[in-house]
């Protein structure tokens, strides 16, 4: 099936831009009356035909639209704190949108070797991953948050702190409610401090392990992803 990601689509007709263009026609080597398949990001799933199959700019006619394509009944949201090796922070992007994730908030906590990001990289490996799974919705990648600031927002969902300083804690598995929504803090190597980790269940995170093992982040973070897809049947 071939993809693409048309964020600004439009009703009957839609110009794909110069990049998507290439690929399509030069790359995949498409022709006129050629079907290719659309995702707006935003649950929009379509069904198209080439009609002008110009490299630069081809032109395609929107022949059949579905929308809130396999939409989820619960909705997944990890804040992360960025690795100091991005390219683990990347693949922890990559697997958790081919799971399932709706939304990303990369975090600033006492232990962080990773202060900055750049935010326009990080989403075409988002997008890269949406088309490459099937998916219609694309995660919401939050602009990089300080821990202290993010714990003061009110969520509407389950809140949990993920940590490794108390081998007996419950699991994420056994905690997590089907069809709820959740958000879930996963620290930097060095894990949160023991004061975030205070300040986290006085904001009403409780405290859960994600197995025996010391995991790096950004399996942390794709276990807990995976966690609750599991939960749901996902």
């Amino acid at each position: 099936m071939n993809l693409f990601y048309t964020p600004d689509i439009t009703p009957e007709f839609y110009l794909l831009n110069e990049t998507e263009s290439k690929h399509c026609i030069r790359v995949l080597r498409l022709r006129n009356e050629d079907f290719i398949f659309l995702i707006d990001g935003k649950g929009g799933f379509y069904k198209a035909q080439i009609i002008d199959d110009n490299p630069k700019k081809c032109l395609v006619k929107i022949i059949e639209t579905k929308k809130e394509y396999n939409k989820r009944d619960f909705y997944v949201h990890i804040a992360i704190a960025p690795t100091k090796n991005i390219d683990r922070f990347e693949w922890f992007l990559e697997k958790a949108t081919e799971i399932g994730i709706d939304e990303i908030t990369p975090i600033i906590s006492n232990n962080s070797e990773r202060k900055v990001i750049k935010p326009e990289r990080l989403n075409k490996v988002i997008i890269s991953a949406m088309k490459q799974s099937l998916k219609a919705y694309k995660p919401i990648l939050n602009d990089i948050a300080k821990f202290d600031d993010f714990i003061k927002k009110d969520f509407k969902s389950d809140k949990f702190i993920a940590h490794c300083y108390d081998d007996n804690l419950k699991s994420l598995k056994d905690e997590a409610l089907s069809k709820k929504n959740v958000t879930i803090l996963i620290g930097p190597e060095g894990d949160f401090s023991l004061d975030e980790v205070k300040k986290a269940t006085e904001k009403k995170y409780f405290e859960i392990g994600l197995g025996y093992s010391r995991l790096r982040t950004e399996t942390a973070g794709v276990v807990a992803c995976h966690t609750i897809n599991l939960l749901n049947g996902n």
